[in-house]
């Protein structure tokens, strides 16, 4: 029994750290994105042609993407398995439906984000003359798209992370309850 409690500080503490260095990882990419994303200036009009180069946001997107997608699978599959495995011992998760509303808060959040970068990104590909991103027309990322991403994974990783906290129940109030109860006895 004393193995166990270690064991899980530890997990807790893993589990932490993976998942807010991910976002945290995927929130500065974003922003190093919107900075580096293609300017009107790099526009190149022949006719009513129209060519964009590639831009370093395309890589920065795709890591941030790739940061993000791996916290938030390793978050949810973590409060996922505690949802089980207290279920299975008879032990009571503390407030499941705020928890629940918290993770599926956190997984549209996730949606939108994936959503934003990943149309910004395809956009920061290259854009042949002729060929653009759609319909043969060249089109820039808007101002703020990949800074908004980024906050929205920012509002992924708080919802995450506040889905398990408040799934953490007290030890040592529901010890004292317990003391309590068999002393009324």
């Amino acid at each position: 029994m004393s193995m166990e409690k270690p064991l899980n500080q530890y997990s807790l503490v893993l589990f932490y750290s993976i998942i807010a260095a991910s976002s945290l990882v995927s929130f500065a990419l974003c922003i190093a994105a919107e900075f580096k994303k293609s300017k009107k200036n790099d526009l190149r009009l022949d006719g009513k042609l129209c060519y964009l180069p590639r831009s370093a946001a395309f890589e920065l997107g795709i890591a941030a993407l790739i940061c993000l997608s791996i916290a938030q699978v390793i978050g949810s599959l973590y409060i996922c398995r505690k949802f089980r495995s207290k279920e299975g011992t008879g032990c009571k998760v503390r407030k499941p439906a705020v928890s629940c509303s918290l993770l599926i808060f956190s997984w549209i959040s996730f949606g939108i984000a994936v959503i934003l970068i990943g149309a910004a990104t395809s956009m920061s590909r290259s854009q042949p003359l002729g060929e653009g991103w759609l319909d043969g027309e060249c089109y820039l990322v808007k101002d703020g798209v990949y800074v908004g991403s980024a906050m929205l994974a920012l509002l992924a990783l708080g919802s995450t992370l506040g889905s398990d906290i408040i799934t953490i129940a007290p030890k040592k109030a529901e010890e004292n309850r317990k003391v309590h109860a068999q002393e009324d006895k």
